[in-house]
């Protein structure tokens, strides 16, 4: 699309919108009134940042930029954005409906992120990713992915155990994991008779368990590097009641760095998918449940409750008491996992400065 540019034009106040791609980012320039000033396309890499920004400034003075996918492909441009302090806002992506009506392509994408970040809906302040927070999600991403297989190939060895010839179904079935993790693995097959199906089970059963083993490996290395990261960043959210490592890692990554983007407890639990959504009606009065927000972060605020409907008196009692009036156990655990984002909010943003209203 061609650009308006006026020579001698006074500075006029200008919103921008980004659609990002993994090799080129497309951006809009939109007026005060939404009128749309230019697009252009260019490429996703340092150079191509700068010349973006200069391109939308030349345009007036630019008061926030809308970007799709800060914490994806927009991150490094997000990044350079808040570097030369312009205001940035992670934008949704436009619902079925605008789209089944205006259609879809890059430079309408950007004009759709430039008019959501100058009218200000749906629109969130996004993650940092350069601090310690960071540092703790690359390092989730390698164990979660670890933990992951390493259960796929647990799965895997259970699995061939059934088919297996009788005599090495009956040697393996009983054994405990552990065990039966460390016979597979010491198991010495003749190679040259992989034709064979008992042979051939024997070599895919090794080859599994030594992977099981690498990858309890990688998990152990990781946990090494993560407890004590955590313990550095909030020692109290690891030290609350029923929060663990795991947990804890999840909740400040969930969070974020920059924590001043959560302007309240409520924000939190709607991020954390633990508040209840209104679902009234007429004279129907209820809410629904929340299917929404991190679910990683929800699992790990479950995992909380269980720990402390299992040990901790008060929780227990609590339980007990809505029991009587009448509330089901996953009513319950849905109360108590909005209750333990309210505690754990104020952990985490403990000490942080607080939005101003």
């Amino acid at each position: 699309m061609a650009s308006i540019r006026h020579e001698h034009a006074e500075v006029i106040e200008i919103a921008g919108g980004v659609d990002t791609h993994l090799d080129t980012h497309t951006a809009a320039v939109i007026d005060p009134v939404g009128r749309v000033l230019g697009t252009a396309q260019f490429p996703a890499d340092a150079a191509g940042y700068a010349a973006l920004l200069a391109w939308m400034q030349g345009f007036g003075w630019l008061l926030r930029v809308g970007v799709e996918g800060t914490g994806a492909y927009g991150a490094g441009l997000a990044r350079l954005l808040r570097e030369q302090q312009i205001h940035v806002v992670e934008v949704d992506r436009p619902d079925r409906k605008t789209r089944r009506f205006q259609g879809k392509s890059d430079p309408i994408d950007a004009i759709a992120a430039a008019k959501t970040a100058l009218a200000q809906t749906r629109t969130g302040a996004p993650k940092q990713r350069d601090g310690r927070i960071e540092a703790l999600r690359n390092l989730r991403v390698a164990r979660r992915s670890a933990v992951e297989q390493r259960a796929d190939a647990q799965r895997q060895i259970k699995s061939l155990i059934v088919t297996a010839p009788d005599e090495l179904r009956r040697r393996l079935r009983g054994l405990s994991t552990t065990d039966l993790i460390t016979t597979c693995a010491a198991l010495r097959p003749d190679r040259t008779d992989a034709a064979a199906p008992a042979t051939a089970t024997k070599i895919a059963l090794r080859s599994l368990a030594r992977r099981h083993q690498q990858l309890s490996l990688e998990i152990t290395d990781l946990d090494e590097l993560l407890t004590p990261l955590i313990a550095v960043i909030n020692p109290k959210l690891l030290a609350a009641n029923g929060v663990g490592t795991d947990t804890a890692g999840q909740l400040l990554v969930t969070a974020g760095e920059n924590h001043d983007r959560l302007r309240s407890e409520a924000a939190f639990a709607m991020l954390c998918g633990t508040a209840p959504i209104p679902a009234s009606s007429g004279k129907t009065n209820r809410h629904r449940l929340n299917r929404g927000g991190d679910r990683q972060a929800n699992a790990a605020l479950y995992r909380v409750v269980l720990c402390r409907l299992r040990w901790d008196p008060q929780t227990r009692a609590y339980a007990e008491k809505r029991t009587k009036e009448g509330l089901s156990k996953k009513e319950i655990i849905r109360c108590l996992k909005r209750y333990i984002a309210r505690e754990l909010y104020r952990i985490i943003t403990a000490n942080q400065p607080q939005p101003t209203t």
